[in-house]
């Protein structure tokens, strides 16, 4: 059986003061996170995490500090999932593969902030056997407004038509 990872890098440095105590905390959660300048820079060396499980009442003491920055997609989110908890469940699963993602939560941080106009993202794909669905890359760029992506793949094809080679 072959084992996949998808390192990943956010090039750009997120300012402190353009997260959230919210984003901060599911972001770090996502991501690897080392303090740069007055800011984070994100990475995953086995891949960006889907399921996050954090403590209810960490995760409510976020959400609250939070509300001043108005209602965000990451807000929205985890309000939505704690609404959902039994009383007596202390930590909460968060599943990050479907309706929202980490690509949201910076696009509202670039909505918000005076710094930022964009941030890239670029992801290999990596496989412990050499299977030919197993390597590869994906670069993404978000905006305010747009999430924009390519992988290898996108790039073989557009070569191939360059080419005149259409598959």
């Amino acid at each position: 059986m072959a084992d996949y990872w998808t390192p990943t890098v956010i090039h750009q440095t997120i300012p402190d003061a353009d997260m959230t105590p919210l984003e901060r905390l599911l972001l770090t959660r996502i991501f690897n996170a080392e303090p740069d300048g007055d800011g984070l820079y994100f990475y995953a060396e086995e891949g960006p995490s889907d399921l996050v499980v954090i403590g209810r009442g960490e995760l409510e003491e976020a959400l609250a500090a939070s509300r001043a920055a108005g209602d965000s997609r990451a807000a929205v989110f985890v309000a939505e999932q704690l609404a959902q908890l039994g009383e007596d469940e202390a930590e909460v699963e968060l599943d990050l593969s479907g309706s929202v993602s980490w690509e949201a939560f910076l696009q509202d941080i670039l909505r918000r902030s005076p710094r930022l106009r964009y941030v890239s993202m670029i992801s290999s794909f990596t496989c412990s056997r050499m299977r030919p669905d197993g390597f590869g890359g994906m670069a993404v760029l978000i905006t305010a407004e747009r999430v924009l992506a390519k992988s290898t793949g996108d790039l073989i094809a557009e070569l191939l038509e360059e080419a005149g080679l259409e598959a």
